[in-house]
């Protein structure tokens, strides 16, 4: 962000945004077509955001490299409120909400990394042990992939 900016501005350009928040500004753009952030229009019909949308955005980039997808994201945010900056309180209700799913990954990632050089169950059965721990590929009835590995969650 630019040294002449005061600190008390409570408002930021979607330059300054991405600057502030490490996000390219494409993908902002995109943030909010999808709804994640909003921001305002000027008389020049140039976008200002709150100051807060840097938490909204550091948010999005975080439960986005942990996997949740951004309907999830979206679903989340709009439980914040809109009339004031959210608090640890709120940010701490949505990451509550999170944690059964974050275990599941946790578990899942786990598993991956225990028994990738093992039998994944994928029906290849090219692997001598394949013969072993899926026998006439018996896992093709539970379905298709990596079935040992993979671990069904809320889509």
């Amino acid at each position: 962000m630019p040294d002449d900016v005061p600190w008390d501005h409570d408002e930021l350009t979607v330059g300054e945004l991405a600057a502030r928040s490490g996000v390219p500004v494409s993908a902002l753009h995109f943030y909010e077509r999808q709804g994640l952030v909003t921001s305002r229009r000027t008389a020049g019909n140039q976008r200002r955001f709150r100051r807060e949308t840097l938490r909204r955005v550091a948010f999005i980039r975080v439960s986005q490299r942990v996997g949740i997808p951004l309907a999830e994201i979206g679903a989340a945010l709009a439980t914040l409120p809109g009339d004031r900056t959210p608090t640890a309180k709120d940010w701490r209700r949505i990451s509550r909400a999170w944690q059964a799913d974050l275990d599941a990954r946790i578990d899942q990632l786990e598993r991956l990394r225990d028994h990738l050089t093992d039998c994944i169950g994928c029906g290849c059965l090219s692997l001598r042990k394949c013969g072993l721990s899926n026998p006439h590929d018996a896992l093709r009835a539970t379905g298709s992939g990596p079935r040992t590995l993979l671990v069904e969650g809320p889509q």
